[in-house]
């Protein structure tokens, strides 16, 4: 077990007392105990699982200031959205980047009533939106950023123009316009790089994974994984941030004045990563943002050398861990072939699919799209309160911790000591200006190649260098596999870094290794051994965490073990191709 985790629980032995204590652990309850605790308090996070695994480790990957809203009237959330964006592209460089998307319009005047109608409250399905109805949208886009622009101003071209640029798109388009946003390369580790941060920064505060907070006859007690006996705890407030779950936690943690009706409605969107070449070139660097024939609106671009496709937005009535289905995948795929009929789309080219529930405000809603994606604090009374986070999204964590800490601040009358708006997070901290800069001086400092240098640039931003230099320092800085920059050594870095307790949380979280369909069953014993080393797995313990991952990537993500199995012979043959062909030197590499 890493020494921090060791020390948390001793600390929570010596002393249960803590001003507050924050449970689930995705990203609005990471940030806000971030929040919180950088005023000096004493702050327990609490996540039942890893941190950031449930519907934090589920989103379209956008940071975006939500143009659809717009259509419901939400004007207040789409102000907030896009300089929340804006500051996330300032404070997470490594991470959040600008993203050209580009709409495919089919039409003219069609959607101009049924805006008018969500803006007097309509909550039913929308029309078609026509090239008016969009136009007027992205002027109020590109009005709300005028005094701070940091991306450019939308831009409206014709047919002709379109299919020019974009060739394959269908040819029943008559317009498109293009706008700005931005999306996330791995929000499960910006989500843990604040953690970390706040390890460092605010080391009075504690934050533990696999841990559970329950109430008894007696108070709070914590249950860790790994520990035998459970801690008292006793909160002086309670901060429930745990998404579609907050109902039945509020009710777990003993709050008898929990409301009898709910107050969260989730949504379930699935999303599927596709390795199709010649739809990755189609997109020509843009995300196309597009209504499928229901006037759901869907989204496909480039990432990480694959594209995400999604997604699906199904109403639930109770909170599950959740998987993309079979009629889910072929809503995404035909929706695919709808804007790009030109390109053979096949259920083969998906190498990861994943799904979550959004945690919405409860809403009475006929379409899911009309319900809103703004957040609000519930408070229920009690000894101690309990703040309720409710609803929420990925580019709004910080200012939405930020009214909770506020509200937890109020109540402890504490004052607010420093802010989040101008605070770097993670490898974001004296970032370079740019990942290709920081990959230059790595390749020059370090004896690596270009293509590692670019690895650890563009996922560990500046911490790549504090990575680097314990990687050189050890004999097992060899890659896991041959295709791949990421190194055992990284590995091991990892897990003493970043609260690892399982093989799931380095294959599914903290690499990318699972959601770009690198992983195979040669690399999950590889990473079983390394794991097993670090943590003092047993034989058998390792055999079972390898167990447990190849079961979760099968039933929840659509990887089976007949396709791990497939990629290590894919992985073979392209060592056979490697040792064939000789490999050029550093210097070799380097030449124009």
């Amino acid at each position: 077990m890493p020494t921090f985790r060791n020390d948390a629980i001793r600390r929570i032995r010596q002393d249960g007392d803590f001003d507050a204590v924050v449970v689930g652990g995705g990203i609005n309850g990471i940030a806000t105990y971030r929040d919180l605790a950088l005023q000096g308090l004493r702050v327990l996070l609490v996540e039942r699982s890893d941190f950031a695994s449930g519907c934090s480790a589920a989103p379209s990957r956008m940071i975006h200031g939500g143009l659809r809203y717009l259509e419901n009237g939400e004007f207040s959330l789409v102000a907030e959205s896009l300089r929340e964006r804006d500051a996330l592209l300032t404070l997470a460089p490594h991470m959040v980047h600008a993203l050209p998307t580009t709409i495919p319009i089919m039409s003219v005047f069609s959607g101009l009533f049924n805006a008018a109608a969500a803006f007097a409250g309509s909550s039913g399905k929308p029309t078609s939106r026509g090239a008016v109805a969009i136009k007027i949208g992205l002027a109020l886009y590109d009005f709300v950023t005028r005094k701070k622009r940091l991306l450019p101003r939308h831009e409206f071209r014709g047919r002709d123009k379109t299919l020019a640029r974009w060739p394959a798109l269908t040819a029943n388009l008559r317009y498109s316009a293009t706008y700005y946003d931005a999306w996330i390369r791995q929000p499960e580790r910006l989500a843990v790089e604040l953690v970390t941060d706040t390890r460092r920064d605010a080391p009075q505060a504690i934050a533990l994974n696999y841990a559970e907070l329950e109430r008894g006859s007696d108070g709070y007690r914590l249950r860790v994984e790994g520990v035998d006996e459970a801690m008292v705890v006793r909160p002086r407030i309670i901060v429930n941030a745990t998404g579609a779950w907050i109902d039945q936690t509020a009710r777990t943690l003993g709050m008898e004045r929990a409301a009898e009706q709910p107050v969260v409605s989730g949504t379930k969107g699935s999303h599927l990563i596709l390795d199709n070449a010649a739809l990755h070139k189609a997109l020509n660097g843009h995300m196309i943002f597009f209504e499928n024939t229901d006037n759901r609106v869907c989204i496909l671009f480039p990432y990480l050398g694959r594209v995400l496709a999604g997604s699906t937005d199904i109403k639930v009535e109770r909170p599950a861990k959740v998987r993309c289905e079979p009629e889910e995948r072929d809503y995404i795929l035909d929706a695919i072939r709808y804007v790009f009929p030109k390109i053979a789309i096949a259920t083969s080219d998906i190498v990861f699919s994943f799904s979550g529930i959004r945690p919405l405000p409860r809403s009475d809603a006929e379409f899911t799209g009309r319900i809103s994606r703004s957040h609000f604090v519930h408070r229920i009374e009690g000894d101690p309160p309990q703040l309720c986070m409710v609803g929420g999204k990925w580019t709004t964590f910080r200012a939405f911790a930020e009214q909770t800490a506020d509200e937890a601040l109020a109540y402890l009358g504490r004052p607010r000591v420093t802010g989040t708006s101008t605070r770097p997070i993670g490898g974001g901290r004296n970032f370079p200006g740019s990942s290709g800069q920081l990959a230059d001086r790595l390749e020059r400092d370090f004896p690596i190649d270009r293509a590692r240098a670019e690895h650890l640039a563009e996922t560990y931003g500046s911490q790549a260098v504090d990575l680097i230099t314990f990687c050189a320092a050890r004999a097992d800085d060899r890659p896991l596999a041959a295709s791949l920059p990421v190194t055992e050594a990284e590995i091991v870095w990892l897990i003493r870094r970043e609260a690892v307790r399982h093989l799931g949380d380095i294959v599914l979280r903290r690499t990318a290794l699972a959601i770009t369909g690198e992983i195979s069953l040669d690399i999950i014993v590889s990473l079983a051994r390394i794991a097993a080393s670090e943590l003092g797995w047993s034989e058998e313990q390792a055999a079972l965490e390898q167990s447990q991952l190849i079961t979760e990537l099968d039933v929840f993500h659509g990887v089976s073990k007949d396709i791990l199995e497939n990629r290590c012979k894919e992985g073979q043959d392209d060592t056979n191709f490697a040792q064939s062909t000789p490999e050029p030197s550093l210097s070799e590499r380097r030449l124009p």
